[in-house]
This record gives C-alpha cells, structure tokens and sequence, in this order.
C-alpha cells in the first residue's frame, strides 16, 4: 500500500474518530450548532429594531452570524486537541505509525464541516424568519467557496492554539478573541454608526471584509473589490499561519 493511500486512511479514521466524539458530546453540538441560532434570535428579535440598518434586519444579520456561527465551534475543538496532546493520546497515534498529517487533518477537517453545518443552519433558519438573500447561483457558490475557506482557515488556527497551550482551559481560552471579533466588526451594526477608535478598529480588523463580502454576494449586488481580496487575504493568512504553527507545535510535543 503507498504512503498515500496509507495516510488517506489514518485521516479518514481521525475524521470519523473526531465526529463520534462530536455527536457524543452535547456541549459541542449546543456551543457549535445551536448557540449561533439562539444569538440569531436575540438579535433579530430583541435588539433588531434598535438597529438603523438599510433593508430588513434579517437580510443585514445573516451573513454577520454565519461569521459567528464558525467562531463559536472553535472552542471545543481547541480542548479537545490540547487535551489528547496532554493525555499522550498523540504519542499513541505516533507510535502506532499515524502520520502526522493525518491526526492534525482530522481535526481541522471536523471542525470545518461542524462550522459549515452551523452555517446551514443559520441560513435555514433565517429563511424561516425572513431572510430573502437576492443572490444568484454564481453567488451563492462565491458565498459557500469564501465561508468554507474561512472554516478551514479557522479551524487551522485553533489546532495550532490547541496544540500550543499548556492546559485544556487555557486551549479553549486561547479562541476567546476570534470569537468576540465578529462583535466588533460590521456583522450587527455598520462599522460607520460606532464611536471614534471602535470604528477604526472594526473597519480594519479581519472579519468586517469578510462579513462585508459575503452581505454583498447575497443581496445580488457586488461587494467592494477591496472587501474580496481583503477577505480571501486574510483567510489564506490565517491558513498559512495556522498550518506552520501547528505542524511546528505537533513536532515539538508529539
């Protein structure tokens, strides 16, 4: 059997191990899944209306909470990869031969698919309470293409995170800031409407492009020129820096 095939296949077990542990655990399913739509509901229902926003509150929240959405699923994987470097989980894998590649792949892979469910969920629930995208088929595929990248970017990010904390507290207190950025960015409110500092701070950190660029896909316009290569830099930025870190980290303490 070639070595890829063989690490094909330690990936595709990691992947299937790190699903049973997320189906299993129902802390995870809330914190990925559910949660976002609980904020969803807040949101739209209780603060909505406070909101000066142009066109339907509903239409201008999604694309923020699909942000959220993946955000909020980072924690427990950032745990649970801390917490089998810890417990010498990883030196087992190591020591029955499973490719490095593959555990790290079986992470990030788990992760990116819970993140993209969440997404699926927000979205069909938001259609239920009156979210009407205008978007075309191109796209929608723009929109699944940019948060699959963001998912996957994400999900390298807290890997390495995990990986280099010293405790599982401190691992799911380590994706802390990626989780409160969507907060301070443009996903609930326009970055223009805020105080002096604040709205420099959300037009200029990473995820006000990103949510900017996916709200302009699915109203059927075209977002800014500037927001697309914006977003698409900083998820690739996020990729290439999560993925030396973690592989660096896994070498390090594996």
């Amino acid at each position: 059997m070639s070595t890829v095939s063989t690490s094909f296949g330690d990936a595709a077990i990691m992947l299937r191990r790190n699903f049973k542990h997320t189906v299993r655990n129902p802390v995870t399913v809330f914190q990925a899944v559910l949660f976002p739509v609980v904020m969803m509901l807040m949101f739209v229902y209780v603060f909505g209306g406070a909101f000066k926003v142009t066109g339907e509150y509903i239409d201008y929240a999604v694309p923020g909470l699909t942000v959220m959405a993946i955000t909020y699923g980072l924690g427990p994987t950032a745990a649970a990869v801390n917490g089998d470097m810890t417990k010498g989980i990883n030196n087992r894998f190591k020591a029955m031969d499973v490719s490095h590649g593959a555990v790290l792949a079986g992470y990030v892979v788990s992760t990116t698919v819970r993140s993209l469910i969440a997404d699926a969920v927000i979205i069909g629930v938001g259609f239920a309470m009156g979210f009407r995208p205008h978007a075309s088929l191109l796209q929608w595929l723009a929109v699944i293409g940019l948060m699959l990248l963001l998912a996957f970017a994400t999900s390298w990010l807290t890997v390495a995170m995990g990986l280099a904390a010293k405790t599982v507290e401190s691992a799911g207190m380590a994706t802390v800031p990626l989780i409160m950025l969507p907060f301070l960015s443009s996903a609930f409110v326009p970055a223009d409407t805020m105080g002096t500092g604040v709205r420099q701070f959300a037009e200029y950190q990473p995820f006000t492009p990103i949510i900017e660029t996916l709200r302009g896909l699915l109203s059927g316009g075209h977002p800014s020129t500037g927001d697309a290569i914006a977003a698409v830099a900083w998820s690739v930025g996020f990729t290439l820096v999560g993925y030396v870190w973690a592989i660096a980290t896994f070498r390090k303490r594996a």
